[in-house]
């Protein structure tokens, strides 16, 4: 059996992807910072799918998490031959109002810990000769997200590094799909202090987690290099900037999503 590595595991597309890989007979390695809900679901994916699971609280915003979470993979001798780097977060905001604090955790979240990770499980991957990884990225990569900067910023790394990557390690027998969802029924809008108002508005246009991860591991199965989620709204958001001068773009992009007074 095929053992898969999920950060953000505990709700979200992290849950959705650590039921649907149960589902597919893959074992699992649970990566969240709560104990508690992973144990829940680990508990539950075994009872039901007859796989192992093996829970690792970790706070990826931590110096060092990534090599800390590899270092207790390898010591118990877990051969991971799927990664899904599906742990992040947003931030709503003025940049220079924002708390430093926070944009420099989301980077190294977003971008530090995922592009350690990758490193430290490619490596093996190479070693084998098979294997594959799932970064998560957004439709914000597309673009600049003004009172996102940082978040979609980051967004941009992970889309720009994992069609790298992919092209890299291609021949070598892994694949590596960025998959880009817009907007989708998780905490996200929660944790990144989105107003109601824009919740509301976000709300319409709703994608499950589930089918985020079903259309994620059809593009994987396919070895495609990038996947956009949620149907003809969000194809339309990522491909129509590209014939927009890019002024106007940001311009339009800062009124949309400028803050209430």
């Amino acid at each position: 059996m095929k053992t898969a590595l999920v950060t953000g595991a505990s709700s979200g597309i992290g849950y959705a992807f650590a039921q649907t890989l149960a589902e597919r007979g893959y074992n699992l390695v649970l990566v969240a910072r709560s104990q508690d809900k992973l144990e829940q679901l680990a508990n539950n994916l075994q009872s039901s799918h007859n796989i192992t699971t093996e829970v690792i609280p970790q706070d990826l915003t931590a110096t060092n998490a990534a090599q800390n979470l590899f270092n207790i993979v390898t010591s118990k001798e877990m051969n991971i031959d799927l990664l899904i780097n599906n742990a992040g977060f947003g931030d709503y905001g003025v940049f220079a109002d924002s708390s430093l604090d926070k944009q420099l955790e989301m980077i190294q979240l977003n971008i530090t810990s995922l592009t350690a990770l990758t490193h430290l499980f490619l490596s093996p991957m190479r070693e084998k000769g098979t294997g594959g990884i799932i970064n998560i990225s957004s439709i914000a990569g597309f673009q600049p997200l003004p009172y996102m900067s940082i978040y979609a910023a980051t967004k941009a790394f992970v889309l720009s590094f994992s069609e790298a990557i992919w092209a890299e390690n291609r021949d070598a027998g892994i694949t590596v799909t960025c998959v880009c969802p817009g907007p989708t029924e998780t905490e996200f809008f929660k944790v990144a202090n989105f107003p109601d108002s824009a919740v509301a508005s976000a709300q319409q246009n709703y994608t499950s987690p589930e089918a985020v991860v079903k259309a994620a591991l059809e593009a994987f199965d396919k070895q495609q290099a990038n996947v956009v989620t949620g149907g003809l709204p969000n194809q339309l958001i990522v491909n129509i900037p590209r014939f927009l001068p890019r002024e106007t773009l940001v311009s339009a992009v800062a009124q949309q999503f400028r803050p209430h007074q």
